[in-house]
């Protein structure tokens, strides 16, 4: 059964989601609730889908990603399940502040659009994992975004509020106009704008 995917507008998520005890990780509606999560993300497809992005205010999230991406320092991810996580930002070397790295992003709640947002090209990630076992992510690259990007949801951020908002297209004209130019040639190409400017 796939579960149905929420719109931007949905006031689910724009709250920031309940944690859940090991007790409840363990029980067997959550257990259900991430295989029937599991099965969503990869029919959308998708590379992370977050509980309120299915209606459901829980700091809960499943990731998976099959891609192999040099140009997007992507490397494929193995299916697991975060729970209740901390997000830290790692300087590159540790201790300085965080190299940002400009890219597109989509989002299964903001469908047919896509925008370049800065994100931390290093992150660690402490969290509970489908066993409600405590684990620890040192991710970069691509993997790092996808955490980012499904953290937020979990605390009722979307990508559209990090978004450089010049940059917003639909998926159509990114292919029809921005073929073959690199995030910052966009950037750059569009400006910032006023709204840019913070």
């Amino acid at each position: 059964m796939l579960l149905k995917i929420v719109q931007a507008g949905t006031p689910v998520l724009r709250q920031k989601g309940r944690d859940l005890t090991p007790a409840e990780i363990r029980s067997a509606p959550v257990q259900t609730l991430i295989e029937l999560m599991r099965e969503t993300m990869r029919d959308a497809p998708g590379v992370g889908l977050a509980a309120p992005q299915i209606g459901e205010p829980l700091r809960l999230a499943v990731i998976e990603d099959q891609v192999a991406r040099e140009e997007q320092a992507r490397t494929p991810v193995p299916f697991h399940v975060i729970v209740n996580p901390e997000l830290r930002f790692v300087g590159q070397p540790p201790g300085e502040p965080p190299a940002m790295i400009d890219h597109f992003e989509g989002c299964l709640s903001v469908d047919g659009y896509q925008a370049v947002v800065p994100r931390s090209q290093r992150v660690q990630v402490s969290a509970l994992d489908h066993r409600g076992e405590s684990i620890t992510i040192d991710a970069t690259g691509w993997y790092a975004r996808i955490l980012q990007h499904e953290i937020d949801h979990l605390n009722g951020i979307l990508y559209i509020d990090r978004m450089r908002p010049r940059t917003l297209s639909t998926g159509r004209n990114i292919g029809a106009y921005w073929l073959g130019q690199t995030p910052d040639e966009i950037v750059a190409a569009l400006g910032e704008g006023d709204a840019g400017k913070r």
